[in-house]
């Protein structure tokens, strides 16, 4: 039976496995999620109650999950985090806009004036 190698078609999306077929990322992703869901449950466990304490740890360790697995238009999640606040925050949204007549402006002293277009003024004299 021959060995089967899988090899992406990109290069990039090449992930080293390290343990339990999750790379280095996702697995400190996983631990943390997990030591965050521990924890939750063993401190809310006497004060709200078994059933509220695993909800709790459940949506405790989700975000820390979700940090290991998810990428959205190939950035990990500190980097679409980085590009939501330089975009939503840093960036200014209220864009002025001016309107005006470039040509009014130019020719306003002689309107002004009561003066008539140049070009009219040699067709009615021809």
């Amino acid at each position: 039976m021959p060995i089967e190698i899988k090899i992406p078609k990109e290069i990039s999306e090449y992930q080293e496995s390290v343990f339990f077929g999750l790379s280095l990322r996702q697995f400190v992703c996983s631990l943390l999620a997990v030591i965050a869901a521990v924890g939750l449950y063993f401190l809310l466990d006497r004060t709200v109650g078994a059933e509220i304490a695993g909800w709790a740890s459940v949506l405790g360790a989700a975000p820390f999950a979700a940090c290991g697995f998810v990428r959205y238009h190939g950035m990990t999640a500190e980097q679409t985090l980085c590009a939501i606040l330089r975009s939503e925050v840093f960036t200014p949204h209220r864009l002025m806009f001016k309107g005006g007549n470039a040509y009014y402006t130019v020719l306003a002293e002689r309107i002004a004036a009561g003066a008539k277009h140049p070009s009219r003024e040699t067709e009615v004299a021809a």
